[in-house]
């Protein structure tokens, strides 16, 4: 008595993926090529430092609003806990080393929020970063801020102006490339709510630029 047995189907394999463009290999050769240059006028740093602020074990940051002075703030949330800086001077104005359990990361609430600090104690600030969420990537009066990775995992920050994407004209003219993730891990990228920062955090610091006279 023959015995046959039913051979189970080999598992698809994916194809090899489609190559590159013509197109978008002179896209991915231009954004490769493009070195890192100040932002233009009127944005200027906030920090002296090449990669911001040092933030060891960086999570997330979220923005506020000073509720004197009307400056942005920016909160930072790490393994180390919650600071508080003013985006127009640089200023750390406020520091919680041991915030409380429930709100310490921002993954223990549903919108990513973690309890303010300092001048905005008694209220919440919901983050970008390691646990999800995002910022404003347009201004009103039309600057643009883009995340490209055209070497992953280095991610790249750029910034446009009038939707002078990197396509659009010479890099330093109607675009630039301000900031390159290649030390640390990529955690978050945007603008204030007001418009007027410009906020880039990786696992280990967190970078401002602002266009409010200092």
């Amino acid at each position: 008595m023959t015995k046959w047995t039913k051979k189970a189907a080999p598992v698809g394999q994916p194809g090899p993926e489609p190559a590159l463009s013509t197109y978008q290999r002179a896209m991915r050769d231009r954004l490769l090529a493009a070195p890192v240059v100040p932002a233009p006028e009127p944005w200027r740093p906030v920090f002296a430092y090449e990669h911001g602020v040092p933030v060891g074990g960086l999570l997330g940051i979220g923005f506020a609003s000073h509720p004197d002075s009307g400056h942005d703030l920016v909160m930072v949330v790490s393994h180390d806990g919650h600071g508080l800086f003013d985006a127009v001077t640089g200023e750390k104005i406020a520091r919680d080393r041991d915030p409380d359990p429930d709100g310490r990361t921002p993954d223990t609430s549903a919108d990513l929020s973690c309890p303010g600090l300092g001048p905005i104690a008694g209220s919440r600030v919901r983050t970008a970063g390691l646990f999800g969420g995002g910022f404003h990537t347009v201004t009103a009066d039309g600057w643009i801020l883009e995340v490209v990775a055209p070497s992953w995992p280095n991610d790249r920050v750029l910034l446009s102006r009038d939707g002078g994407l990197p396509h659009a004209g010479p890099h330093g003219e109607g675009w630039w490339h301000i900031f390159h993730a290649d030390h640390s891990e990529f955690r978050a990228a945007g603008f204030s709510p007001s418009g007027q920062t410009i906020d880039v955090a990786t696992s280990s610091d967190l970078s401002l630029w602002t266009r409010c006279p200092a």
